[in-house]
């Protein structure tokens, strides 16, 4: 974890803990020494954080209110919830935890009467069949995309049959019954589709295809779309 990092992380756990938030609370939050969170105290009230507290006593975060608030209509608010239960539903671990977050810290910046609609809001999501848990590490393999490097793993496909493949990630759809990666596939030497429930022994590489993700990921995604629909139209694209 970098310093920025853990500043942010830090501003967030002051937010979440009941205040005043000790030394030692906020140290286990984040998995650090106490020394640590006095230094880092300093930083941000040095960056224009308003932390009111010392050591011993324990420390409160004081939101500047000069901050201009979040201002949504009902409508978005309502689309905010229903999009980010939606990914708490589908998303891998990191992703729903995220999600999860996102709707706290909303919460905590929207004027009070948004803020009560959106602890209340009338849209939630629910899947009773949620997508198959991938054995690979998810956020990593978002985080190669992002930083455009290519990836390794061993995959099987629907018909039992093991490969291995070195991919460049483009992005990751999910769909009803299973998340897919979209990837130029250096093996087959064009644009492929692969379940994450089906991949494993993921590595990311050093290897950069920089800066062809955009353009590959729109041919890729028109791809996809000029393929004939399933007869169900929650199965995903075959794969491999």
């Amino acid at each position: 974890m970098t310093r920025t990092e853990r500043l942010f992380k830090l501003m967030q756990a002051l937010r979440d803990l009941p205040a005043p938030a000790t030394a030692r609370q906020l140290a286990d939050e984040l998995s650090v020494s106490i020394r640590t969170i006095y230094r880092d105290i300093d930083s941000l009230r040095g960056l224009g954080a308003q932390i009111d507290g010392e050591a011993g006593f324990g420390f409160t975060l004081i939101e500047d209110a000069t901050l201009p608030p979040l201002g949504f209509t009902p409508t978005e608010i309502e689309a905010l919830v229903l999009g980010l239960r939606e990914a708490e539903q589908i998303g891998d671990p990191d992703l729903s935890a995220a999600a999860t977050q996102v709707l706290r810290k909303l919460q905590g910046r929207l004027p009070p009467s948004q803020a009560h609609r959106l602890r209340h809001a009338t849209l939630t999501a629910h899947r009773f069949d949620r997508p198959a848990v991938p054995e690979i590490d998810v956020a990593a393999l978002r985080h190669a995309t992002w930083e455009e490097t290519a990836v390794e793993f061993a995959y099987r496909d629907a018909q039992g049959a093991a490969s291995h493949r070195r991919v460049d990630p483009l992005g990751i759809v999910y769909f009803d019954r299973a998340s897919i990666l979209v990837a130029w596939c250096h093996l087959r030497q064009d644009f492929r589709p692969f379940r994450l429930d089906r991949m494993a022994d993921l590595r990311v590489t050093e290897q950069s295809f920089r800066p062809t993700r955009v353009p590959r990921l729109r041919q890729a995604l028109a791809a996809l779309q000029a393929r004939p629909a399933p007869a169900d139209p929650r199965t995903p694209p075959a794969t491999g």
